[in-house]
């Protein structure tokens, strides 16, 4: 990470950026800093963060000063604590003051708006207690609205907050004015339910339910919207937490358990079976299988020993294990992969504009309009009274509760119903994503395929049976821990039942294993170990090891009394649903890709089984990224399918990421969709349902938005009869939630 002693000429660096309230506030910041001579600057919302990268003579400092001219507040990183402190062990919710804020708000709006549409409701003196239950929602609930527009107005531009702080404030406004020097504070006054458009001077009116129901609402978008932001960082918290938290080092020829942070490079550790690797290093001594599956996505465990390099966070599934350390802290593959989805998730900044075009362009709009309205009336000689409530009337219709309805409640409802189908939307960007999506990169462990070792196929030699065959292999394997064993352990099981002892178990290093089982000398393993016992394999079992091999498979081999008596196969095994899951991808109009760090043997024998034409083999974590960048920039709008670390990076990188939740906690934050089902048809489901939520909102918007439209020329006339706009108000609401609640019908290829 880049500090404040980076020497001038060409750098980067990182800031965190304080103050953001929507995405039009990024924007502006992005073009401040991008002013600066030699400065290219990405500013995301989401993560609150700036990416700077520069030439020339431009200092922290410069660039600090440079962001907090625009209203905000910047800094850099604070520096990574290897160990928590009592003071951050446990991190404040950032979001418990805005949810404060929300409920107190939401429980004085509720009865300052049934008293207003409810004409039973409206007792003597009814609006002096909704007087009193408004302002505390208008001045304290919308304050963070308020200080935003008067940081806005300082700097001469508009946002959202804008509009509705100036139209809650209008509205509370006018009400006090209505109430103390008009005619609306008169003991008995009631809002009649009359749908009819007439001039008014609007001073028996109040609108304290809009300007308090506005606030709320508002107020409700923006923590379920702060919530979500809040999990931009724990992908990457949950990747560093994958690493061993200590290691027993051995200095001096005496074995010590330290905190993994006090290793340093050259020291030599200790890694005992079922155990983390603590970091990168070099085995000196002992052999043992190392599944690396959660980093490289290679599904059968790779065979180490005396100089073979080893990963951190890596699990010793075999032997014991001395290695010396290489790299260390932030030198690490995991390290290093964690910056990768940091760097991912930056890059989505792109990706929230149109909330900020259609804000830069509408509020400037409607406050032209109301002053244009109040200039009208008055350069008419119109009364002051009408001329205000036909301005005021003009802001407040602006601003609708329909509007504010649109998006939560058709998010609500979709994300409802993709919970009862195992299906998690984290956010409303996420669905902008899937309307545009034609390319589909899919990992193959653990996504199209089980992610498990799993028994094939057992081929006897010529007169032998091949129950018999698994029954021995499987009762030999039985004793040993690595993946393969278990594989033919458990098939064995599956398949036989009870299986026979063993006796003088023994396994031999990288090869295999050997015992005796029903009193025969028993030899399971690779064919060079069968060979040193004299038992080669016939031409029939020599060709269906070269066919396994070939189709990518691993094929284990056994003997006993003297002779090869059969081969057994072993892979990881195709999902019975993926099939159908990458045909239901091409009816959606998307391209699948498969993308693996497995061999590309195996790569392509699981493609041509799904049906999948292209696939992509023997690729690295950040290779992976390479590939969905290298889609990008040929035009397609890439989603990816992941489930384990080593997708992390990909999956914030593409521009619709989807986890298998199955998988691991990284994948699963790295992501915009999480499928709970391990079933990939589930992926082709979020797709669908993504896009009808969207579909949704964006009716809901449009009709909202139309009622606005309609309702502004009204209001600009003098014509906006309170109650027509508080009945057109309350049916577009009411629109807007029928339309969303069709979201419920909606059902799964799989059930």
């Amino acid at each position: 990470m880049t500090t404040v002693t980076q020497p001038p000429g060409t750098g980067q660096v990182e800031l965190v950026i304080g103050g953001m309230t929507c995405a039009s506030c990024a924007n502006r910041i992005e073009k401040k800093l991008n002013k600066l001579d030699g400065v290219t600057a990405t500013v995301n919302y989401a993560t609150e963060k700036a990416r700077v990268d520069f030439t020339g003579d431009v200092s922290p400092e410069e660039l600090i000063a440079t962001v907090e001219q625009a209203g905000y507040t910047a800094a850099l990183p604070a520096p990574k604590q290897a160990e928590p402190t009592e003071e951050t062990a446990v991190e404040p919710d950032p979001t418990a003051s805005l949810r404060t804020r929300l409920l107190v708000s939401l429980v004085l709006t509720v009865p300052v708006i049934a008293m207003a549409m409810i004409p039973a409701l409206q007792f003597t003196n009814w609006q002096w207690l909704s007087l009193t239950l408004a302002a505390p929602v208008v001045v304290w609930g919308a304050l963070p609205f308020h200080k935003a527009a008067w940081t806005n107005l300082k700097h001469g531009t508009a946002t959202m907050d804008t509009l509705v702080s100036i139209g809650t404030l209008a509205a509370f406004g006018w009400s006090l004015y209505a109430l103390f020097w008009g005619t609306a504070g008169t003991p008995g006054m009631t809002h009649p339910f009359e749908l009819t458009i007439a001039r008014m001077d609007g001073t028996g009116s109040i609108y304290l339910e809009a300007a308090a129901g506005v606030t709320t609402f508002i107020l409700a978008g923006r923590y379920f919207e702060a919530r979500s932001k809040r999990r931009a960082g724990a992908a990457l918290r949950a990747l560093l937490e994958l690493g061993a938290k200590d290691v027993a080092v051995v200095r001096g020829g005496v074995e010590t358990r330290i905190p993994v942070e006090q290793l340093v490079v050259g020291d030599e550790f200790v890694v005992r079976p079922g155990e983390k690797i603590a970091t990168d290093g070099v085995v000196t001594e002992g052999s043992s299988a190392v599944d690396a599956s959660m980093l490289t996505g290679e599904s059968v465990p790779v065979e180490v020993g005396v100089d073979d390099v080893v990963t951190g966070a890596t699990v010793n599934v075999g032997g014991r294990l001395l290695v010396r350390a290489t790299r260390i802290g932030a030198d690490t593959q995991l390290a290093q992969m964690a910056q990768l989805v940091e760097d991912a998730q930056t890059g989505k900044a792109q990706a929230q504009r149109l909330a900020d075009k259609i804000s830069g362009i509408f509020v400037p709009i409607v406050i032209a309009l109301a002053v244009a309205t109040l200039g009208f009336w008055l350069g008419t000689g119109g009364a002051i009274a009408a001329a205000f409530t036909a301005g005021v009337a003009v802001l407040i219709i602006a601003c609708p509760c329909a509007l504010g309805l649109a998006t939560p409640t058709a998010l609500m409802v979709g994300t409802g119903r993709g919970a009862q189908l195992g299906i998690l939307i984290k956010g409303p960007e996420v669905l902008e994503s899937t309307r545009k999506v034609d390319t589909i990169v899919l990992d193959k462990t653990g996504t199209v395929t089980t992610g498990k070792m799993t028994l094939l196929d057992v081929i006897p030699a010529e007169g032998e049976v091949g129950t018999r065959v698994l029954e021995l292999a499987g009762a030999l394997e039985d004793s040993s821990e690595h993946p393969i064993a278990q594989a033919i352990a458990k098939g064995a099981r599956d398949e036989i039942g009870t299986l026979p002892q063993v006796e003088g178990f023994a396994n031999v290093e990288g090869l295999g294993v050997q015992g005796v089982v029903d009193g025969h000398a028993v030899i399971v393993g690779r064919a060079r170990l069968l060979a040193d016992w004299s038992q080669p394999l016939d031409e029939k079992l020599e060709t269906a090891m070269a066919e396994a091999e070939s189709a990518g498979k691993t094929a284990v081999a056994i003997g006993w009394d003297g002779k090869a008596r059969g081969v057994l196969v072993v892979a990881d095994a195709v999902k019975p649903t993926s099939a159908q899951a990458i045909a239901q991808f091409r009816a959606l109009g998307l391209t699948p890709i498969l993308l693996t760090g497995d061999n590309a043997r195996a790569a392509r024998t699981i493609g041509d089984e799904v049906g999948i034409d292209e696939v992509i083999a023997e690729v690295l974590p950040q290779d992976k990224v390479d590939t969905v960048k290298r889609l990008q920039a040929e035009g397609k709008v890439v989603a990816m399918v992941g489930d384990g670390v080593n997708d992390a990076a990909a999956l914030a990188q593409a521009d619709l990421g989807l986890s298998m939740g199955t998988g691991t906690d990284v994948a699963i934050e790295a992501s915009d969709l999480t499928l709970v089902r391990g079933d990939l048809r589930a992926a082709a489901d979020a797709i669908r349902l993504s896009r009808r939520t969207l579909a949704t909102i964006k009716g809901n918007l449009f009709w909202a938005f139309a009622y606005n439209v309609a309702a502004i020329p009204l209001a600009m006339a003098g014509l906006l009869n309170p109650m027509l706009a508080g009945a057109a108000m309350a049916f577009s609401s009411v629109f807007v939630v029928s339309n969303s609640l069709r979201l419920r019908r909606f059902k799964s290829t799989a059930q």
